[in-house]
């Protein structure tokens, strides 16, 4: 009997998680296992890039077909190295990956084929994760980031993973969500803890700031370079640095950044030393860089390098159950500073908070509890006390009025007209010389109430 006919049903019974792939990376093959390990159908598998799984175990290089496109293919085999990978339901996966590449008669590169062994149940049994699980539950929560919803506790399980490795991370989140508390969470995590964590906001400086912010700059580099700087890179050395909003680096830096992270060295405007830097890398976005690669506004090879580990920072709509033990802990902040009596919120407030939209998220409920507080002498805060939006689902248009320039004095002009009119917008209009809409409009526009304000 051939038993080599039967190749199918042998794989088919393997219990590790098998894979295949094309010299570009595509999956063309998985075993039942490794739809188990994966989450995924293996139709949901085949023809999709083996980065669908997130592997902190590639090194992507992305440049063509093999050799071109990973380490393995450059390599010939791995063998049974420790990774994590992202399985369909957004969970991180402990795993042993074993693989060697596919050659055919010449020789040439046809593919390669992975194991994947699941070891996720063996390293929860550790200590570590299960007093890290009870921690959870506290609230001061993980490192600082408040939370108990699944969507949390979910973020603070792979963090802590992604933590015990120099792997890169890609935080993804709306504006407010909380992308740099992640990134410093996961330094804290780390065991590059007790040195230094440096930030950058890459959007807030031009091409030549940022250049010399994140490289450094030798005296007489350019006008005003009176003296030698170091740049972020260096002061990270041995740490970690945070690149926020990463998405606004410009080509230009794009490609001296893809250089640093793959020779681990600096070198300062002005200067053609090399510098060797130690630094683990945590980068943060809100835009969609996979469009950004489609028209040509971010590197594709950068790309690769930066999302090894993405994580996704929940918006406070997605876990509302979270925004009475956000807000407790801004009240209990606010009262130690104001000195206050103010204990908490009312059913009412509460109940206003939790069916909000929260576009601008954590920040914006931090920000609703400041303005709160202003109101609220003490005892429980009420919807008297929260922005007029939060509470009547539109702005507040006297209190917008006060915001702008010269606005208090056109509404106080007005008022007086009406009064005089008494209340009359038809008999205001013609004092005015203009039509009765005109002075509807203003008095929306400038939120002018006849009861209230004219009387």
């Amino acid at each position: 009997m051939d038993i080599a006919r039967y190749w199918k049903t042998i794989v088919d019974t393997l219990q590790d998680g098998l894979m295949v792939v094309d010299p570009k990376g595509r999956i063309i093959a998985a075993n039942p296992a490794a739809e188990r390990v994966t989450g995924y159908r293996a139709d949901e598998l085949i023809g999709k890039s083996c980065r669908i799984l997130n592997c902190t175990g590639c090194k992507i290089i992305g440049q063509g077909a093999g050799e071109q496109w990973c380490g393995l293919f450059r390599r010939g085999a791995i063998r049974e190295k420790k990774c994590l990978i992202t399985n369909k339901d957004r969970h991180s996966v402990h795993i042993v990956k074993s693989a060697s590449v596919l050659r055919n008669e010449k020789g040439k590169i046809i593919g390669a084929v992975e194991t994947l062994t699941d070891i996720t149940e063996k390293i929860r049994q550790q200590q570590e994760i299960s007093n890290l699980r009870k921690t959870f539950h506290l609230d001061e929560g993980y490192h600082g980031i408040l939370g108990k919803s699944p969507a949390m506790l979910n973020l603070f399980e792979m963090m802590e993973n992604v933590a015990q490795s120099d792997t890169p991370v890609m935080i993804q989140g709306a504006s407010g969500s909380g992308k740099e508390l992640v990134a410093r969470a996961i330094h804290r995590a780390s065991g590059r803890s007790d040195k230094p964590y440096v930030k950058v906001n890459c959007a807030a400086l031009n091409e030549n700031l940022l250049e010399s912010e994140l490289f450094g700059h030798v005296k007489g580099a350019y006008t005003g370079a009176d003296r030698t700087r170091v740049g972020r890179f260096e002061a990270a050395h041995q740490g970690t640095i945070f690149l926020d909003e990463i998405g606004d680096i410009p080509p230009a830096i794009q490609i001296k950044l893809l250089r640093v992270l793959e020779d681990r060295k600096i070198e300062r405007v002005g200067d053609n030393r090399s510098i060797p830097v130690d630094v683990r890398v945590i980068t943060a976005t809100h835009k969609n860089l996979d469009a950004l690669i489609e028209q040509g506004l971010f590197r594709e090879d950068l790309y690769f390098r930066i999302n090894v580990f993405p994580l996704y920072c929940p918006p406070l709509s997605e876990r509302r159950e979270d925004i009475p033990l956000i807000a407790q802990s801004f009240i209990r902040r606010n009262a130690t500073s104001s000195g206050k009596k103010i204990i908490g919120l009312t059913p009412e407030a509460l109940e206003t908070l939790t069916d909000y939209a929260w576009p601008g998220n954590v920040r914006e409920l931090r920000n609703a509890i400041e303005y709160a507080f202003v109101l609220c002498q003490s005892g429980g805060i009420g919807t008297q006390h929260l922005p007029h939006k939060m509470v009547h689902g539109t702005l507040d248009p006297k209190a917008t009025c006060e915001l702008e320039p010269g606005c208090v004095k056109d509404r106080e002009s007005l008022i007086q007209v009406l009064r005089k009119a008494d209340g009359n917008q038809s008999k205001a209009a013609k004092m005015l010389g203009v039509s009765r809409v005109t002075v509807w409009k203003r008095m929306k526009k400038l939120g002018i109430d006849i009861k209230q304000d004219v009387g």
